[in-house]
């Protein structure tokens, strides 16, 4: 009985170990889609009133996890039982994420409304309508997550794709959770920047003192830092789109196989996001006349 519990408490620690490391690998191959998940993390979550950004990002962070919950069993039945499908997911999941960003693009340069323009317009508002418009962001930023994250989970089982069954469920999952757990505690701590800005401020009263200074930049880095996740969101979401295109269809590869890979992922992201968003437009115009 004794030596049946020690062999079985080698084998624990045996898959343990198995886990850890390729956990670590499983991590540093997501690092990229993670840095970029959190800059389009934080550039959906933005923009809300002060009083309500950790409530926003409290309501995405739920529907993440409700995601890889559904990605998680899912990816697992694909692999086993229907790998061919994995890769036709990702490219439709390519789609959307340069339709987004192209969108985002095209609104900015073709329906640009000025700072004050946006203010007045806020301000007509009703309460009911500001909350409507929260429900539909929160609903965007969960659509948008569940993109990037099924992209994370089969890029972890792609590292594990020969390990057992166990190492593979437990890799990925732990990668889900770090994914999900650190993208949105980042994201809640940049958005809240400003609040302990004041607080240092309001604490060290003296204007010459290394914190009270401190706090002024963590206020006034706010605004800049939102507007540059905004940028980078925006070309994140093309980044991964172009990148899911050219790893996945051999004749693109080749097409934009002479430019430096960050270059040619962005222009593919950017053509699909054309493609994808002139027929939308087409149809608004047609619509609307």
């Amino acid at each position: 009985m004794a030596s049946g519990l020690f062999a079985l408490f080698d084998d624990i620690a045996l898959l343990m170990d198995d886990m850890a490391a390729m956990s670590q690998v499983a991590t540093k191959k997501t690092a990229g889609i993670l840095g970029d998940d959190l800059a389009v993390a934080a550039e959906q979550a933005s923009g809300s009133s002060a009083s309500r950004e950790l409530h926003v990002i409290w309501a995405i962070f739920k529907g993440s996890a409700i995601n890889k919950a559904i990605i998680l069993p899912l990816a697992f039945l694909l692999s086993a039982f229907m790998p061919w499908i994995i890769v036709p997911i990702l490219m439709l999941g390519g789609v959307y994420l340069a339709f987004e960003g192209m969108e985002k693009i095209y609104e900015y340069f073709f329906h640009k409304q000025s700072t004050s323009e946006r203010i007045e317009l806020k301000k007509q508002k009703t309460a009911e309508e500001l909350e409507e418009e929260e429900k539909a962001k929160i609903k965007s930023a969960i659509r948008t997550d569940f993109i990037l994250s099924v992209e994370i989970v089969i890029l972890a089982l792609s590292t594990v794709a020969e390990s057992t069954l166990p190492v593979q469920i437990g890799v990925v999952t732990l990668v889900a959770i770090l994914a999900t757990v650190g993208v949105y505690g980042l994201v809640a701590l940049m958005v809240r920047m400003d609040d302990f800005g004041y607080k240092l401020v309001n604490t060290y009263e003296d204007a010459k003192s290394f914190m009270h200074k401190f706090g002024l930049f963590l206020i006034a880095a706010l605004p800049k830092v939102i507007r540059a996740l905004a940028v980078i969101g925006t070309i994140a979401m093309l980044l991964v789109a172009g990148g899911i295109f050219v790893h996945n269809v051999h004749a693109i590869h080749d097409v934009v196989s002479f430019l430096p890979s960050m270059l040619g992922e962005l222009l593919v992201g950017a053509i699909v996001g054309i493609i994808a968003i002139a027929p939308m437009e087409i149809y608004k115009k047609v619509k609307s006349a």
